[in-house]
């Protein structure tokens, strides 16, 4: 087997083409699981993961497809290909006729019960997507299905190729030319191997080789129990029509559940090694053999000359377009809650940083310069400016900004915490503003105007910006608020006209001769 590609570099006008071709890659990792993830170490077992996901295409599918279409599909003729696939084998078709064959047409004929993920998935990689009703999992020739549709197109077209990974050898036997050599290679003295069943085309081929080349392997497969469902795997019920010559490659089959299945994922993920639900599958149904041969006390049985039992498992998928259903087969109690989650439903605008003004911008943009040192008594709104106090209505009574608008929020006082660091009082202001400012009264009243929102510290002037702003408003806050203006001595016990006269000069310095224009 090819390894000359130590370094993992791939150069060149066909550079995909070495990328995606495993005879120019380093074999695909193989890690073996740290002593607290292996439940039989002190047993004398080492457990391996095969990573087939670490593959470009991202799942074991890939070397399958790359052994099917580089012997099926006809140069200058083939122009589309279609597969019954329920999501990995097909992508990676798709990948592999575009970078190798320069083919863009794949098809993917599935179930109508695929999950939204898994069709959003295939929409991603670009797949012609087609749906059928009936069993997820149809019988090969059962006229109703999408296996046979898949065939029959494939028969009324020289320009079409259907690759039909249930019954094309070149499936399983791509675990012969590339997986099986990678993996002794890796691990010599490996005793046990373990994958899935699902079209068998991993476990035939795997299971293949290894009885040619090492036949003490135990090779063990996994089919779901009874009535379950994990992605890819078949029950052993359903394994009948299956055409491989599986029964002579699997010595041992375990049937696993798939909460078991997703659990163990979960876990596997959180230590870091990040694989899907079929992962898991496969990794406790060797759980599964060992513990039944520990009661039995024939795990001496299998293990190697020196003494250990060293299995493989294959880590086949990956765990993302799964997320949901980890969550319903798994339960809340495997995931930490999300704290403030009422939040999820509120505050869904955008904000800006520009939206956020400083006090200067009272005498740049809102009002006409002073006249006097006596400053906010001499201010006057330039045009097509609107200040909404948000503050209550006494307060707004006892002083406020010349020729602003009082909108109190029954949501805020002078004593309210301070809005985003207490979510329960951002959830009713955002609410309370939400409903107020989208009242077509306010949003005509406000027409094209430029609006300064201010509030006690500047918080929730700043989300009602944000409410505005998505209604089209342009509108601005006062970053701090009212306390802003009083940090500054624009107002406060002394009164305005001593707070203006103490300050005159370092306002008149601050504020330009000519008024900054707004920018649109």
């Amino acid at each position: 087997m090819p390894n000359s590609n130590e370094l993992n570099v791939y150069l060149g006008q066909d550079s995909l083409k070495k990328y995606f071709d495993p005879d120019s890659q380093p074999p695909l990792p193989l890690v073996e699981l740290p002593e607290y993830l292996n439940p039989y170490y002190n047993d004398g077992v080492r457990i391996y993961a095969k990573m087939m996901t670490m593959h470009p295409a991202n799942n074991v599918k890939a070397m399958p497809a790359m052994n099917m279409l580089e012997s099926s599909v006809t140069p200058g003729k083939t122009k589309t290909i279609i597969e019954y696939s329920s999501g990995s084998t097909v992508i990676s078709m798709s990948m592999i006729a575009r970078v190798m064959h320069g083919i863009t047409d794949t098809r993917a004929y599935l179930s109508n019960k695929t999950s939204d993920a898994k069709l959003k998935l295939m929409q991603f990689f670009g797949l012609n997507i087609s749906l059928f009703g009936g069993p997820s999992q149809p019988e090969p020739y059962d006229e109703r299905g999408g296996i046979q549709s898949a065939r029959r197109m494939a028969t009324d077209s020289d320009a079409i190729l259907n690759p039909n990974q249930y019954e094309n050898d070149k499936n399983w036997q791509s675990h012969i030319r590339w997986t099986g050599p990678q993996i002794y290679k890796q691990l010599p003295a490996i005793t046990v191997l373990c994958a899935g069943m699902g079209t068998s085309g991993t476990m035939t081929g795997l299971g293949t080789y290894f009885k040619q080349l090492k036949p003490e392997v135990l090779r063990l497969g996994v089919c779901t129990a009874p009535g379950d469902r994990v992605p890819g795997p078949r029950s052993f019920a359903l394994m009948r029509p299956v055409e491989f010559p599986w029964k002579e490659a699997v010595d041992v089959i375990e049937e696993v559940n798939s909460y078991d299945s997703f659990s163990l994922s979960l876990d596997l993920c959180r230590e870091g090694i990040v694989c899907g639900p079929s992962s898991g599958f496969n990794l406790q149904g060797l759980f599964q053999m060992l513990e039944k041969r520990k009661k039995e006390g024939t795990l001496a049985e299998i293990a190697g000359p020196d003494g250990v039992i060293h299995a493989v498992f294959l880590c086949c998928d990956l765990p993302y377009q799964y997320i949901g259903e980890y969550f319903s087969r798994l339960g809340d109690e495997k995931f930490h809650p999300i704290k403030n989650e009422n939040l999820t439903k509120v505050d869904l605008h955008r904000y800006d940083e520009s939206w956020e003004r400083s006090p200067i911008v009272l005498f740049t943009h809102f009002y006409t310069s002073p006249t006097s040192h006596n400053l906010l008594d001499n201010l006057t709104l330039r045009p097509d400016t609107c200040v909404l106090d948000l503050r209550t209505a006494p307060d707004f009574a006892h002083w406020h900004l010349p020729g602003s608008v009082n909108i109190p929020l029954k949501s805020l006082t002078s004593h309210t915490p301070k809005t985003f660091s207490s979510p329960s009082v951002l959830e009713a202001q955002w609410l309370e503003l939400e409903s107020l400012l989208k009242e077509q009264s306010v949003l005509s009243s406000l027409g094209t105007q430029h609006v300064l929102v201010i509030c006690y510290h500047g918080d929730t002037a700043r989300v009602a910006t944000s409410v505005l702003r998505a209604q089209g408003i342009q509108a601005d806050s006062l970053r701090g608020g009212y306390q802003a203006l009083k940090d500054q001595g624009l107002w406060g016990d002394r009164g305005v006209e001593e707070v203006g006269k103490h300050h005159a000069k370092k306002l008149e310095a601050a504020v330009p001769a000519v008024p900054i224009e707004l920018a649109n």
